[in-house]
């Protein structure tokens, strides 16, 4: 990156802080504790290390992980459907984690922070955008900073942090001793989160990296929960520079500068209720529908199963209508939405726009398009879809969560053979496609903020 190049990115990024420092001024600093010692390697039946530590070989890409407790009091909102929120009361105490996974060096650091609202759905925190794409995270110098803001992962029976080791995590508690148990402390809580990563006030769980943007990002009901954040929190903490949201996210307002991507599966159209969003494009929204893609899919299931596994909260597969678990790599469109919005907010330079899904019925139920194979028509199509030897579709039925599955049926010998009469047929057209997606939807790396090329 040219000497030039750089000096622009500091210049843009010295407007945005700047920005997020006035706006979250009234957000309050956390008391931080830690970095809390792993005493024992993860998987040791005495759980003394951070719950769902990751398997990514860290090491590799001159990461380290540290988990931090952070403290204080917090409010609690009114949040009406898409306007500002207002203060009911304050002064609630909590108690909480983060986990940090982050270069150990400032050189490999690109001053972005991904500060994930932790999922909950299934009873404990989940790191559902770290599990997907821990490797592009670290390839481009992303710090990733997971934060437990619902009661979910710390107080469910059994699965909660409380529960999987009461002598590490006791003490937390984001429901004041039961007296709050509706989640109305989650959003200062992320807040606060922020500002301790941005702004530290004593133990800096960044370890002194100079962070220059925060971007928050959420999976599936974290995104959900961040939608609201983002329609009445955002506006009065400013505490984040954009947002990311990934297989989920609920109605936004429009009026607001800050910049929003959001990333959905086929089955998030099909059969979550994104068909019914009206999410035109703007100056300030992208949204990406990626054809064949299922909520949860297999690459996803590969990640998070052995840890899930190793820490005991593995659940028994459910027998789904069809095969489950789409191929189709959604997190590859993820990963290039995250790079995009970093170039969105750091140059000005705004995403393509993606053609959606080629809905042709809302239903009940919604119907999609599609070929004679049975594949989706319209969206992003990654080269694995667009040149396909199996269908993967979005949709599912049967127990648990056989719907956010999706399916995956293998082509016949046959209709293999009257697709690519050879090898080499094959191989072409799935040049043509992968090189058509990049030119169509990739960040190029020359823009991006990347370890070669570290904020200072």
């Amino acid at each position: 990156m040219s000497s030039q190049n750089r000096n622009a990115i500091f210049a843009v990024l010295a407007v945005v802080t700047l920005g997020a420092q006035m706006a979250g001024a009234t957000v309050p600093n956390p008391l931080v504790t830690g970095p809390i010692a792993a005493t024992v390697p993860p998987g040791d039946p005495s759980h003394n290390y951070p719950f769902f530590a990751t398997n990514a070989d860290l090491a590799a890409y001159g990461y380290i992980e540290e988990e931090f407790f952070f403290e204080g009091l917090a409010n609690r909102y009114n949040t009406p459907p898409l306007v500002t929120g207002t203060v009911i009361d304050t002064g609630h105490p909590y108690r909480t984690r983060m986990v940090v996974r982050r270069p150990s060096s400032a050189h490999h650091f690109s001053g972005i922070v991904l500060l994930e609202w932790q999922n909950v759905s299934s009873g404990y925190d989940f790191d559902a955008s770290w599990q997907a794409s821990h490797d592009h995270m670290m390839q481009r110098g992303y710090a990733w900073v997971g934060v437990s803001a619902q009661g979910a992962g710390i107080h469910t029976p059994g699965t909660g942090l409380r529960a999987w080791n009461a002598s590490r995590y006791g003490t937390l508690d984001v429901t004041q001793n039961g007296q709050i148990l509706d989640d109305s402390l989650c959003y200062d809580i992320y807040s606060q989160a922020a500002r301790a990563v941005r702004h530290p006030a004593g133990i800096d769980p960044m370890g002194g990296l100079p962070v220059k943007l925060v971007l928050a990002i959420g999976a599936s009901q974290s995104a959900n929960r961040l939608s609201l954040y983002h329609n009445s929190i955002h506006p009065l903490a400013g505490a984040v520079d954009a947002f990311s949201f990934y297989v989920g996210g609920t109605a936004l307002r429009t009026d607001l500068d800050v910049k929003v991507f959001k990333t959905i599966s086929e089955s998030d159209v099909a059969v979550v209720g994104q068909a019914f969003l009206s999410e035109p494009d703007s100056d300030h929204f992208r949204r990406w529908e990626v054809a064949g893609t299922s909520h949860i899919d297999f690459h996803l299931l590969q990640e998070w199963g052995p840890v899930q596994v190793r820490d005991g909260v593995a659940g028994i597969p459910p027998a789904c209508a069809r095969p489950p678990l789409s191929r189709i790599p959604y997190y590859f469109v993820a990963n290039a939405a995250t790079d995009h919005l970093v170039r969105w907010v750091t140059r000005k330079i705004a995403p393509p726009i993606a053609p959606r899904l080629n809905v042709v019925a809302l239903g009940p139920p919604v119907v999609i398009a599609r070929d004679s194979l049975g594949d989706a028509l319209g969206g992003v199509r990654v080269s694995q879809f667009a040149v396909p030897i199996a269908t993967n579709t979005g949709v599912n039925s049967g127990p648990g969560f056989c719907f956010l599955f999706g399916s995956f049926e293998a082509f016949s010998a046959a209709t293999l053979d009257a697709l690519y009469p050879n090898h080499g047929t094959y191989v072409r057209q799935a040049s043509q496609a992968a090189h058509e997606a990049m030119q169509k939807h990739s960040c190029p790396t020359q823009h991006l903020l990347r370890v070669t090329a570290p904020i200072s």
